[in-house]
């Protein structure tokens, strides 16, 4: 190709990204900010006339701020940016607070959990033996299900997978045995090997009369996919939804995006875990090193609050009755002790609940012995840093392994900002050297684990959509337990010393992110 034919492709490709769908939205996006801005420069040249009523409004809203209901980190971002950017901050808050579709989601999420309650009822048989078990976790399982309708459940097994590409081989093995439907909810889909494989195995399944529905969250259309891939999938009979399409106007729901990892087979067979539809997550494109994630599979009474989770999250936007009863799990009558209990819970920015965070913390301040964690992502808040700081001077040991090669530079210098505390309060840190831990994973006391979709980090405990697996004497927490101690060898153990010798622009760059991290 010559200099000519090569500068031509360059100028189309350019135009394609310029007058794409993406690329309007973007353009969108900046008229609206550069109004925004145009609008708080014209009242900053009339600063002198209206400088009293500001101080009066600014006032108000600090005081609004400090008496809402919130974790503290997020009210001391938002004051500081009123304070140090008093026009912005103010009109930027009031902004924020004034969204309509952040209350009609909040109301349509509400009463999509009511219509779901008949089928998420709690056996109180099961929560009496859970109470002859382990109290602590007795109490867990009412909150979860009587603050949240997540009920614990008994009569399911749960196959734990270490790495993605031992995950697709067993979904795709159950995807071809369904008879039924197959509801998916994904937070990223990208062509290649891992979602193509997929995509023909359900292909065929709807041509053979299965229900077929998959949901993916709306960032997938910024790079990833084509804005109108629904109406593709549509055409071999797949049902198709973007879950928070995004939009060239200005939200804060466009904030809010669907986390969740979520494949339901027949209301027998279900997976979450932090597995993508992506080759990275299966190792067979290379991004970061060798990929290193986790997922589980429930076979039994469980799966029917996955199915649920998922309905609710489908029927968002919907205005037609669902017909929940087709979906239900068929219930075994024999009781299987020893698998257990299992609580597939969900999370939602809307709620006003922290409920990843919650089970979180229902771990680590019930660990009699050991708490081990996998995160790609470590950005805390005080109750968190509070917790695990506590938990390991109190001789428990708290071991997190976090990714040696990161994907986002600014989230991994931010994360080490909390090592130093971390550390010195006797909490080890370790870094897997091969490449990324993309896992969120908790087990502790070779009896408790959780699996699921939740990072430490402000993102996935406040703002995304989320979901997660709650195991307690399951012989599966054995084989976690294991995988954590085979991904430890391979791991480099952070020491005070390399966390205190960190470069000074990264040192600039962490703190002054931290600072900002709830709003990012």
């Amino acid at each position: 190709m010559n200099k000519n034919q090569a500068s031509g492709t360059a100028k189309k490709g350019l135009f394609r990204i310029i007058f794409s769908r993406t690329g309007i939205i973007l353009l969108m996006l900046l008229i609206q900010l550069g109004s925004i801005a145009g609008s708080i420069h014209y009242l900053q040249a009339y600063l002198p006339y209206i400088y009293g009523t500001l101080i009066v409004l600014e006032a108000v809203i600090l005081i609004y701020i400090i008496n809402t209901k919130g974790n503290p980190a997020f009210k001391m971002t938002w004051m500081l940016c009123v304070l140090v950017f008093p026009v912005f901050g103010v009109i930027f808050y009031i902004f924020v607070q004034m969204q309509v579709g952040t209350r009609f989601l909040q109301n349509r999420l509400s009463t999509l959990r009511i219509e779901t309650a008949p089928y998420m009822q709690q056996d109180p048989e099961i929560v009496e033996n859970l109470w002859a078990s382990k109290s602590a976790n007795a109490h867990l399982s009412y909150y979860l299900s009587r603050q949240l309708g997540f009920p614990t459940y008994r009569n399911t097994s749960v196959q734990y997978f270490p790495l993605g590409e031992y995950k697709l081989g067993a979904m795709l093995s159950e995807l071809k045995k369904a008879k039924r439907y197959i509801f998916m909810e994904y937070f990223i889909v990208e062509k290649g090997y891992m979602w193509g494989t997929i995509l023909e195995v359900l292909k065929e399944k709807a041509k053979d009369g299965v229900e077929v529905r998959f949901m993916y969250d709306g960032m997938c259309a910024i790079s990833m996919l084509p804005y109108n891939y629904p109406k593709q999938l549509e055409r071999f009979g797949i049902q198709c939804k973007m879950s928070n399409p995004i939009k060239p106007f200005l939200s804060t729901t466009q904030n809010n995006r669907d986390h969740r990892k979520i494949c339901v087979i027949d209301g027998k067979v279900a997976f979450t875990g932090g597995i993508n539809l992506g080759d990275e997550y299966i190792n067979r494109k290379e991004r970061f090193g060798h990929w290193k994630d986790t997922a589980v599979m429930l076979k039994g009474d469980a799966v029917q609050s996955l199915t649920m989770i998922f309905l609710q999250m489908w029927n968002v936007e919907e205005r037609r009755p669902e017909r929940y009863k087709k979906y239900l799990t068929p219930k075994k009558t024999e009781l299987h002790r020893g698998l257990g209990y299992v609580i597939p819970y969900a999370d939602s920015p809307f709620d006003n609940e922290n409920v990843g965070e919650e089970v979180y913390f229902h771990i680590l301040n019930h660990a009699k012995k050991y708490v081990h964690i996998m995160t790609p992502y470590l950005i805390l808040d005080n109750e968190m840093i509070t917790t695990l700081t506590r938990v390991a001077k109190s001789g428990i040991e708290v071991i997190i392994i976090m990714p040696h090669i990161p994907d986002k530079w600014y989230a991994f210098a931010v994360a080490k900002t909390y090592y130093k505390e971390l550390i010195e309060s006797g909490v080890q840190i370790y870094e897997y050297t091969p490449g990324f831990v993309h896992a969120k994973v908790f087990v502790s006391d070779d009896d408790t684990a959780t699996v699921g979709t939740i990072n430490l980090d402000y993102r996935s405990l406040y703002l995304h959509f989320e979901c997660g697996v709650f195991i307690y004497n399951n012989p599966e927490i054995d084989r976690i337990e294991k995988d954590f101690k085979k991904t430890l060898k391979k791991c480099h153990k952070v020491t005070l010393v390399e966390a205190k010798e960190r470069s000074l622009l990264t040192k600039l760059c962490g703190h002054v992110l931290r600072m900002v991290a709830p709003l990012m």
